[in-house]
């Protein structure tokens, strides 16, 4: 069983930054693909960043230039750099888990508020 501990997010003004943090524990097969999912008031959850055990990143188009996913394997912690921050970035942020064989974990969800 894999269990995902999320971290970070909270209130921040436009154009400000933010970190999150998801660490995974327990039985961790590999190869897997850990990220973020982001879902904002009336509308889908949307896949914001997801890197790759090897390296391997998948980012929305809107956030390439402003934010950085990065992972350290050894810990199995991904990390999530949001600068440039906009309003419309407002959004429950879900730490997603997957692998090949069929895990597909989420994270309980951090609240991410920008406000204008």
């Amino acid at each position: 069983q894999v269990q995902l501990v999320e971290s970070g997010g909270g209130l921040v003004q436009a154009g400000g930054s933010l970190r999150l943090a998801c660490a995974a524990s327990g039985n961790i097969f590999s190869p897997n693909i850990m990220g973020w999912y982001r879902q904002a008031p009336g509308k889908q959850r949307e896949l914001v960043a997801v890197v790759s055990s090897g390296g391997t990143t998948n980012m929305k188009d809107s956030v390439k230039v402003r934010f950085t996913i990065t992972r350290e394997n050894t810990m199995n912690t991904v990390y999530l750099q949001m600068n440039s921050l906009k309003p419309e970035d407002t959004a429950v942020y879900f730490c997603n888990f997957r692998t090949i064989i069929g895990d597909n974990l989420w994270g309980q969800g951090t609240q991410v508020t920008v406000s204008s």
